[in-house]
């Protein structure tokens, strides 16, 4: 006689992603990081990335380039993102 093993309910998952999606939606992240996302030439994206570390030096914000890409049929504009924490505490 084979038996069948039941399947987990599901209705907590459900309600995990739609809490998830709805922060997302309104704003809202569970990340503590800043992110701020750019499309500049590669010279003014290189100044842009200067700046945020003088102003916000890695050592207390983590400041960091999470992503960088140059744009395809774009010439030399490149899109990056920015990451930081909001405070240095």
């Amino acid at each position: 006689m084979r038996r069948y093993q039941q399947r987990p309910p599901l209705e907590g998952l459900r309600r995990e992603i739609a809490r998830s999606r709805k922060e997302k939606s309104d704003g809202k992240s569970s990340s503590s990081f800043v992110r701020e996302t750019y499309c500049l030439s590669r010279g003014q994206a290189r100044d842009k990335a200067r700046e945020w570390f003088s102003t916000w030096p890695k050592a207390a914000y983590w400041t960091e380039v999470e992503s960088w890409r140059a744009l395809p049929g774009e010439g030399d504009t490149i899109e990056f993102t920015m990451r930081r924490l909001p405070t240095a505490d």
